[in-house]
């Protein structure tokens, strides 16, 4: 898991990752410090079967988090609102597993609220497997409701003191096997009253035809049911809904994306340890990105000096204040520790000169960016360069850096366009000064 959790300045988010992000609706006298310690909370959480939080964003009275970008729409659509084919039974089954194990996770990570699971929550990757959205661990702070869905089907305990509990989100996830089961929105209590009269085949979605088991078909039934209790403490745990759940899994060899009636995903399935630069690199800078050669970075770094800071070094008389001369000296002293190596030291000393705000150095957010890549710290690294290109938009440098630390962060994809974008952007420098 990831020891900080980027913030994305707002600006840079369209172009910089294949992500998602979404206005968490925050009250604007929220307290922000709050929000970020729950994002950075979530953030930690790593598994294979949610949608990640990989960053968060502040910028005036926007609150955005940004999650991998899941490309293959919701479950909601998939049922409720196909087109050309609905979701086979197999396929219905892997999705009740699969958010059962991200639940699950959730749990034993000491997350067990999940607020407002619904089918909208449960999205499909590139490669059509569902992943349960990192969004629902993030508790609404706009109005303080966890469920935005018809009261009908929020938990009845919710209803009578306001609370989420462990036990809410086992009923929650009992609508969702709902919807898995009949391809529309029942009510819990009138789900019930049909499988208490036994009437398992009204419930199933007429458009599977009968093609599914009546055997798996009355384990989900059962297992729905056991969900829906009106007493939280009848609902069963997390551990087992997967353990019900796994036996009924079927056709294992068969990807999702052909289940779900998807192209299958180009993309490499084993992509390159380092981004690729184009045919012919441009400067010395591409080809140490593009072999992720972070000791000659440092030293085309040290070389190049701040030629790259226009302007940032000229300061008035008025300016020249005690005040900057210790943020100059802090400057410095992290050049020298930059130059012999010390990235720790480094890191501190840029870290004082950023934080007094008086002059804004990409050259500085390039640097310790490279030392945070030097402390395997890709996280900062990457919002270090991010940083970098706010402050100077079309600087090669500041998509270099973006591009290996994406690399580590293994976002290979994303790496390999900022790596393109760079040279790119080098190319049409060197063309404008000759």
């Amino acid at each position: 898991p990831p020891e900080s959790l980027p913030l994305f300045p707002f600006l840079c988010l369209p172009r910089n990752c294949n992500s998602r992000a979404k206005n968490n609706g925050f009250a604007p006298g929220l307290v922000w410090f709050g929000v970020q310690e729950e994002a950075r909370g979530v953030g930690r959480l790593r598994h294979r079967r949610l949608a990640n939080l990989i960053g968060y964003c502040c910028d005036g009275d926007e609150r955005l988090l940004v999650a991998e970008f899941m490309p293959n729409d919701t479950l909601a659509k998939h049922v409720f609102h196909w087109e050309n084919q609905t979701i086979e039974w197999a396929m219905r089954l892997r999705v009740a597993y699969h958010i059962a194990e991200a639940l699950d996770y959730c749990s034993n990570e000491g997350r067990p609220l999940y607020h407002d699971l619904n089918a909208y929550r449960v999205l499909f990757d590139e490669n059509g497997d569902p992943r349960l959205s990192c969004f629902g661990l993030m508790k609404n702070s706009r109005d303080g409701k966890s469920y935005s869905t018809n009261l009908a089907y929020t938990p009845p305990e919710y209803l009578r003191t306001g609370r989420v509990t462990p036990e809410s989100v086992i009923f929650s996830f009992g609508t969702v096997l709902l919807d898995l089961l009949s391809g529309k929105r029942i009510p819990p209590s009138h789900a019930l009253d049909m499988m208490r009269g036994n009437n398992i085949q009204m419930l199933m979605d007429s458009h599977l035809e009968g093609n599914y088991s009546t055997e798996e078909a009355t384990a989900l039934v059962d297992l729905a049911s056991q969900c829906l209790q009106y007493e939280a403490r009848d609902r069963p745990h997390t551990k087992k809904l997967v353990t019900i759940l796994e036996p009924l899994q079927t056709k294992l060899e068969v990807p999702s994306y052909e289940m779900l009636g998807i192209p299958k995903h180009e993309e490499e399935v084993a992509p390159p340890p380092a981004p690729q630069p184009p045919q012919h690199p441009l400067s010395p800078m591409a080809e140490a990105c593009s072999r992720m050669d972070l000791t000659a970075i440092q030293q085309i770094l040290v070389s190049t000096h701040y030629r790259d800071d226009a302007g940032s070094n000229e300061l008035s008389f008025q300016e020249w204040t005690q005040q900057m001369r210790d943020m100059l000296e802090a400057r410095k002293r992290g050049d020298l520790a930059f130059r012999d190596k010390d990235f720790k030291t480094a890191i501190e000393c840029y870290t004082q000169f950023v934080d007094v705000g008086t002059m804004v150095s990409p050259t500085v957010y390039a640097r310790r960016s490279l030392c945070h890549l030097m402390c395997d710290q890709p996280d900062a690294a990457l919002r270090d360069a991010m940083q970098a290109q706010c402050v100077c938009p079309d600087w090669p440098t500041a998509f270099y850096m973006q591009a290996v630390a994406l690399s580590k962060l293994d976002m290979q994809s994303d790496a390999k366009d900022m790596l393109s974008e760079a040279s790119q952007l080098e190319e049409k420098k060197q063309k404008n000064s000759r």
